[in-house]
């Protein structure tokens, strides 16, 4: 696959283009994104489809300027897929082969079920999901796909879209009661032809409208963390939020607390999300900042293993590990170090009593705990927290992200930061809990740093912690003694320190 590869997707609202740069087999990420409210398909929906002279030009100057990006970037590939609106549009075709004249720009019109798919791709390999269904609403349709297992099992297509609804209802003369009881109408007549398998208390929200309503739920819940991918939430505990959007005039809508540039289309697309999530049955919902353009890029990585990521390979982690790449003579051990975390996991277990319900983001911590010096290794740690809240993106829960990255920042005496702690705590383990990890995780690093690949063992009997090595422990002796314990026992260090006969120093 291409190293360098450019998506664009042309939605019947808005162009985007995104770039991702390949790192390895199974590693990427992002490095350009680009946004244009083209709006192509504006005043077609009243004129039996047909694209309009100002969305065309709007479109035209975009891609134009899309292909001076891609240039500048040195991409590889470049892959341009459009939805609704094109699809639609009686001169949808005649548009294509005119940017492929004037641009050299091939465009690929997909279908609503393609559309659908490749957002269930991202969903299925980009966040902490099994099973749901994926709801994405454009300007022209809303398309969804049924996960099951792991596996798209079936798409649909509704011609149900923001800016259809905005121009056939919502920007007629009528009041919010009126316009909300006959685009209901619509909506649902709609919905009746979806298959009767699409119900799931689980709703995927993809696109536009779905991430500025999680947007706006987070910031009147006050919720800690600043990630929108991965974000949850419980419809029955926002519903009088969701409900009233749709309601509310365009004026007032700045009380909801929402992005000023999505007030033309938010109650369209509030009123399909709402009539959507009630149809399938859908109790929460999961945000994702992945769509089209990730599923596109996905397709293209993923083709030879059946559009999914191998059950060992998380994408994120990959990526950190190819790009903050860590000492070599370290990182040539790192199997070593994470036996070395597993073991003292599960040695402890007497006091720590947890079912090691927590070994996997344990282990994926001490995997990345020497990424903070390829920045410097002072404060290394440090970085590394930073690194990882900004990269850990995909296949993460956001509790499990905020634990990974504070394991990653306790590296020191203390096996806490209070300010930390007291701003994520609702997301984080009981304090306790957090306490023994982080002294498993900072023990780890620290025996591994002075051992070169001693064979550590360990047990833990009457309050005593005793650690075993065939090789001295002395670097990791001072360290070990200053850290602090999540309650009192003692650690007692058997290793090689043996010193060398000399008599005239009389030893």
């Amino acid at each position: 696959m291409a190293k360098r590869t450019a998506i664009i997707d042309i939605g019947s609202n808005s162009a985007r283009l995104v770039i991702f740069e390949k790192t390895s087999r199974y590693g990427f990420h992002l490095i350009c994104e680009q946004k244009s409210k083209v709006r192509i398909g504006e005043g077609a929906y009243e004129k039996q489809g047909y694209l309009q002279p100002i969305g065309i030009k709007r479109a035209y100057l975009t891609l134009k300027s899309f292909l001076h990006t891609i240039d500048k970037y040195q991409a590889n590939k470049t892959l341009c897929v459009a939805t609704s609106a094109l699809r639609d549009a009686p001169n949808g075709k005649e548009f294509v082969h005119w940017i492929k004249q004037e641009l050299g720009l091939s465009i690929k019109i997909i279908d609503g079920n393609k559309e659908a798919k490749y957002g269930g791709i991202a969903a299925v390999n980009l966040l902490p999901i099994n099973e749901g269904i994926s709801i994405d609403i454009g300007g022209g349709s809303s398309d969804m796909s049924l996960i099951k297992n792991g596996q798209i099992v079936d798409t649909y297509s509704l011609n149900l879209g923001t800016v259809r609804l905005k121009e056939l209802f919502f920007d007629k003369r009528l009041t919010p009661s009126e316009i909300n009881e006959k685009a209901k109408a619509y909506i649902q007549h709609e919905l009746n032809q979806l298959p009767e398998h699409f119900i799931h208390t689980l709703a995927i929200g993809i696109g536009g409208t779905a991430r500025t309503l999680s947007k706006g739920i987070m910031k009147r819940a006050t919720y800690p963390l600043d990630k929108l991918h991965a974000f949850s939430y419980n419809v029955q505990n926002h519903k009088d939020y969701l409900e009233a959007i749709p309601l509310s005039s365009a004026k007032n809508l700045k009380r909801f607390g929402l992005q000023k540039n999505r007030y033309d289309t938010i109650r369209e697309g509030t009123l399909i999300f709402n009539e959507i999530i009630a149809h399938i049955g859908a109790e929460s919902v999961i945000s994702s900042a992945a769509g089209v353009r990730e599923g596109v890029f996905l397709e293209q990585l993923l083709r030879e293993d059946n559009l999914k990521f191998p059950s060992t390979i998380n994408p994120s982690i990959v990526s950190i590990l190819d790009r903050f790449k860590p000492l070599v003579i370290i990182e040539k051990k790192r199997k070593t170090k994470l036996k070395l975390a597993s073991n003292l996991y599960t040695v402890m277990q007497k006091d720590i009593n947890d079912n090691k319900s927590y070994e996997k983001e344990l282990l994926w911590a001490v995997k990345l705990s020497s990424i903070g010096q390829t920045l410097t290794i002072y404060k290394s740690h440090q970085h590394a927290f930073y690194i990882a809240m900004q990269e850990l993106n995909y296949g993460f829960t956001h509790e499990q992200i905020l634990l990974i990255s504070l394991l990653l920042r306790m590296n020191g005496k203390e096996l806490l930061n209070k300010p930390l702690f007291a701003h994520y705590e609702p997301l984080l383990p009981e304090k306790q809990t957090l306490l023994w990890l982080s002294f498993i995780y900072t023990l780890t690093v620290f025996l591994h740093e002075s051992s070169n690949s001693a064979n550590i063992t360990f047990s833990y009997e009457n309050k005593t912690l005793r650690i075993f090595s065939d090789k001295p422990l002395y670097l990791s002796k001072e360290k070990i003694k200053a850290l602090e314990k999540p309650i009192p026992f003692a650690i007692i260090i058997e290793d090689e320190s043996k010193l060398p006969k000399n008599k005239k120093l009389g030893i």
